[in-house]
This record gives C-alpha cells, structure tokens and sequence, in this order.
C-alpha cells in the first residue's frame, strides 16, 4: 500500500517493478515528438542517412539528461517537477528558414546563442510575464502550427522530392496512421491512449516494409555502442538568425509555464511556486544551449508530459527518472537511431499532420480562453494576415530592407513579433466599473 501511494508524491521511492512501466508511459507519450523534428530537418538539409542516425542518438540522450535536470535541479537551474523535456516543434518553421540560408551550422549557432534569451527570462520572470499574455503566446502558436501543416502534408505524400510523391501507396500509409491515431486516442483506454502516436507509427511502418518502403541497410552498418560528439557539425553565428531564434525562446518559455502550471494544480492541487517556475524556464534555456552543442534543435518541456499527470494524479519524480535514463541508453545505441531513421517519410506524415493541427488547437484555445473582442481580434488579425501571408508570396518582400526581409520570411517570428508589438502600443479597453 504504501509503495502504491508513494507514486503520487514528489519525492517518493516506488520499487522498479512500479517505476519503470509509469516511466516509460511518458516515454512513449514523448518518442515520436523527440525524433520527428530532426527527421525533417535532416531531409531539409539533405542529410546522409547515418548524420541522421547521429542526431536522432544526439537528441534522446540530450533529452534524457535536460529532463533529469529539471527533475532534480542544479542550483536553479531545473524545476524539481516531473517535467519531461524533448526537441521542440516550435522551432522547426524557424530552423527551415535559417538552415536554407546558413546551413545547420547557422541553426546550431543560432540555438546556442538565442538560448541566453530564454535563460534571462527564467532570472527576470516576474517582470516580463506581462509582455506576453495569451493573445501573443496563442498567435504565435497559431502561426506555428499553420506554417508547419506543408511540411506534414509533404511528408504524408511521401517526402518532396520523392519519385512516387502523391502515389496511393504512401496516402495510404499517411492515412492507416492518421485513423489510428484517431482511433486510439478517442477509444483507447490507458497505455493505448497515451502511446497512441508511438504505436500507430510502429504499425504503419510494420506495413511499409512488405510494400517495399523501408530499407535496413543503413541499420545493419550501424554500430551497437556510439557516443554522441559534441559540435560535430560546427557553428556559425548570423545576427538576423539569432534574433529569430530568440524570438521563438521567449515564446516556448511561456509554454513551458503553461505546463508548469498543468502539473502542479492537477497532481498537487496548488499554484507554482516561482522558484519552480523561474528554474523550469532556466533550465528550458540551459537545456537547449546544451542541446545546440551536442548538434540537436532546442528542447523544451512537453505538453503530453503534461497531460498524462494530469490524467494519473502521478507527481513522482523517480517514475519520470526511469523513462529519462531509457532516453538515455536507448540514444547511445546507433542501431536504435538507425531503425527511427528507415522510416518512410509517409508514415511520419500521417503522425506529424495531427501533432501540427494540434499545435494550432492549442493556439486557438489559448486565445480563446482569454476572451477574443475587438482589440484582440485586430492584433490576430494583423499578426497572422501579414506574418503568414508576406511568408507565403516571397516575392512581395523582395524589395524590403534585408533585416525585415528576414524577420518577414519567417511567418513564425514575424507573427510573434507583429502580436508583441500590436499588444504593447493598442492600449487595453477599459472597463466600465458602476459606483454603488
């Protein structure tokens, strides 16, 4: 008896027997969100099969650690919350845009020095919160989620560039994934649920091997035992992609204490403390500047993580430590990374379509929570139209100075900071108080 309610407190010691199934709960709820940005920036930038088995290794073990930090902090650096850390989404538009211009040298040099943004924000929490309320935060959410539907619809049709792009053999794989999901999550009960993306991807790919899609070549040549590197692909430093990668750290800082918030007022029944805020977002910040040396896109806390303590009530730190250390092991076997790598780009399609439509859910709840009148209507409106839009038709920017060419060819950026600068010079509408 005991042990089982040791489960739910913070700094309980269940037996393995216990931990070990609640901790790889997590880990199946965040495998495929981990993987998945790297999948796309590597066929992005034209990555060989085994650069991409290095960073999908680089990025579970860089995973692993960051969430053993924020589980137990270091100075103030972590929260002490069962926060469960993986490669951001929110970055990927960005790290497209700044890895066609500079390569990935330019996005690691970018992560590693916009990081410090994120990092400062944890020191000064209290006095920035205000410049970001949920009409900046939900539109650049939006702006996230919109920007990234292409690139799941691209990879459902089987990857651009591919010979048979649009072919009923891959829509039907993107489609067996995207039902399962559907199914799983809507009527599955438990682990079914919770590992529902993980599952229909191991299923679709189950598929694709007798179709001819999937070749374990590359697998066979991989080692058993690899450490990942540090700076293996180097680092370069461009002003205009630093300041768009600090952009995208003050907003994913705000997530992540969103999910703070999830974690303690579900499975504790309280507020964050600020010392629990301030060091998440700290070591949100630290986290990525060590995920950018170790060659991986910036880690922040995950939602689903969230969600699932939300949903058991299980608060224990040790649970989580389980699945962190998996991450771990499973990131020093090249083989494993390997494996993730063969898979056709249309089953990651089918997967990644729902997470992108969901992102944008996300934004639209987070906007619509706070209540949508006129004065936030114009600062969406505004945000989207034209930080979307003047992405969309590249040639209406050509003629703009290059520092606003940059920041417009980013919608994501160019969302944040349109809705930023909307909310702070639209003066808020004052209520009207009747006198008794």
């Amino acid at each position: 008896m005991n042990n089982q309610a040791s489960i739910y407190e913070l700094n309980g010691k269940p037996p393995l027997k216990v931990a070990i199934p609640l901790g790889m709960q997590h880990i199946l709820a965040m495998f495929t969100g981990n993987i998945a940005p790297i999948i796309i920036i590597t066929n992005v930038l034209g990555f060989a099969p085994q650069q991409k088995v290095f960073m999908i290794q680089c990025a579970m073990v860089v995973a692993g650690l960051v969430t053993l930090v924020q589980l137990y902090p270091i100075s103030r650096i972590g929260a002490g919350l069962p926060l469960v850390m993986g490669t951001s989404f929110a970055f990927v538009p960005t790290a497209i845009a700044v890895g066609k211009s500079y390569g990935i040298a330019g996005i690691l040099g970018a992560s590693l020095v916009g990081s410090i943004a994120e990092i400062s924000m944890g020191f000064f929490l209290k006095s920035l919160r205000r410049f970001f309320p949920p009409i900046v935060t939900g539109t650049v959410l939006i702006s996230i989620g919109l920007s990234l539907l292409p690139v799941g619809i691209n990879y459902f049709a089987g990857g651009v560039g591919a010979k048979d792009f649009g072919s009923i053999q891959n829509l039907s794989l993107g489609f067996l994934v995207l039902i399962t999901i559907v199914i799983l999550q809507r009527f599955g009960k438990e682990m079914l649920n919770v590992g529902a993306i993980l599952i229909a991807l191991i299923i679709g790919y189950i598929v694709a091997i007798p179709m001819g899609k999937v070749s374990f070549a590359n697998v066979a040549t991989a080692g058993w035992i690899n450490i990942p590197m540090p700076f293996r692909y180097g680092v370069e430093f461009h002003l205009d992609a630093i300041l768009k990668f600090a952009a995208v750290y003050l907003v994913v800082g705000l997530e992540t204490l969103g999910n703070i918030s999830g974690i303690t007022l579900s499975g504790a029944n309280r507020e964050a403390t600020d010392n629990e805020m301030s060091g998440a977002v700290i070591a949100d910040g630290v986290g990525s500047m060590f995920a950018a040396i170790f060659n991986v896109l910036p880690n922040t806390a995950y939602g689903q993580n969230a969600g699932i303590v939300a949903m058991t009530k299980v608060m224990n730190r040790f649970c989580v430590a389980t699945g962190a250390i998996f991450l771990i092991l499973a990131g020093l076997i090249p083989k494993f990374g390997a494996i993730c790598a063969a898979m056709p780009e249309s089953v990651l399609g089918g997967a990644v379509s729902v997470v992108f439509s969901m992102i944008t859910v996300s934004g639209i709840r987070m906007v619509s929570k706070a209540g949508l009148d006129s004065r936030k209507g114009t600062i969406l409106a505004m945000s989207l139209g034209l930080g979307i839009g003047f992405s969309m038709v590249p040639a209406a920017i050509e003629h703009m100075p290059s520092l606003l060419k940059h920041f417009f060819s980013d919608s994501v950026v160019a969302a944040g900071l349109l809705a930023l600068i909307l909310n702070i010079i639209f003066p808020e509408e004052k209520k009207e108080t009747k006198e008794a």
